[in-house]
């Protein structure tokens, strides 16, 4: 799971209440946190070049307007078992079990909720936490799993959420996190992430392969090696896709995020964001700002070039 490290991070947090639906301590409170500034994009990252080709104004709401976006149980269970993951790690291979790593849940799930008070929202409906247990509980079934994909008494990973960035020839900086890299006596790189969904269908494999060929692209441009293997762990479906990259897989990915950078650029100085509308608008946060759903963007917070700002349509 990459985490966004530009805009508005991977799992957003909602300091805000709606207008008229708060109490008056709950408007006061939220008028004394700053609201967050708006900045040109300066990086790119696999999720925010995602979100660009996805849907350009999505990019702009999480980039440059860094709209709230509420916590959802999906992405959150996601963030839980990565930390668990990561965790394991610290014990000696011999007690890297199952029952440890489900024994993690409790305390991992009380460090995020620290972290983010926002998550609190999830369950708050839940008084008698049904709903909350039967969360855990897929969450440990998950853990589980992935014991049956990997053995993690016979590996030592060289990193775990190793935070990654490289500035390519043309200033463009890319940066990420990459849940673990394996490093084989010989040298030989695997870059491994867990995802905790289902593997996508074989002709959608390309598109989940983006973010791996993003992350390979940068470590062979700050350490020179290309990596031996790229390998999505799928915890969902019990899937384990693998992918071998050579350097004209790379040389392809720079090509394709330095016309996407240059798009966003022009996006950017324009400020003519268009929205494209699919299946997955359904799920987007931000529908009330969306002139597909009747919405209005707000006004657009950076400089444009000419006179009108923000113009969402043709001349």
């Amino acid at each position: 799971m990459e985490t966004s490290t530009e805009g508005m991070p991977e799992a957003h947090s909602d300091g805000t209440a709606e207008a008229g639906t708060g109490t008056a301590s709950a408007t006061a409170a939220a008028a004394e946190i700053p609201a967050p500034r708006a900045m040109a994009p300066a990086s790119l990252s696999p999720s925010r070049a995602g979100d660009f080709m996805q849907c350009p104004l999505l990019y702009r709401f999480r980039v440059i307007d860094r709209l709230p976006e509420k916590p959802s149980e999906a992405a959150t269970r996601g963030t839980l078992v990565h930390a668990v993951l990561e965790r394991l790690f610290d014990a000696p291979a011999g007690e890297r079990t199952a029952p440890r790593a489900k024994s993690l849940i409790p305390g991992q799930w009380d460090r995020l909720r620290e972290a983010r008070p926002e998550l609190a929202e999830l369950f708050a409906d839940d008084p008698e936490g049904e709903r909350l247990a039967r969360w855990l509980g897929e969450a440990e079934r998950l853990v589980e799993r992935w014991f049956t994909l990997e053995d993690p008494s016979r590996l030592e990973p060289a990193e775990r959420e190793l935070f990654v960035e490289a500035e390519l020839e043309s200033g463009l900086r890319l940066r990420g996190i990459i849940d673990r890299v394996d490093v084989a006596p010989t040298g030989e790189v695997r870059i491994v992430d867990y995802k905790t969904g289902k593997a996508p269908r074989p002709e959608y494999a390309e598109g989940a392969l983006f973010q791996m060929k993003f992350y390979a692209l940068v470590v062979w441009r700050l350490k020179g090696i290309v990596p031996r293997r790229l390998q999505l762990v799928y915890l969902g479906s019990g899937d384990v896709l693998t992918y071998d990259p050579v350097v004209a897989d790379l040389e392809r990915v720079e090509r394709k995020l330095l016309a996407l950078w240059d798009a966003i650029r022009l996006a950017t100085e324009t400020g003519d964001w268009r929205p494209r509308p699919t299946k997955l608008c359904g799920w987007c946060d931000h529908q009330a700002h969306c002139p597909e759903f009747g919405g209005t963007p707000p006004p657009y917070p950076l400089p444009v070039a000419g006179s009108e700002q923000g113009r969402m349509g043709p001349d």
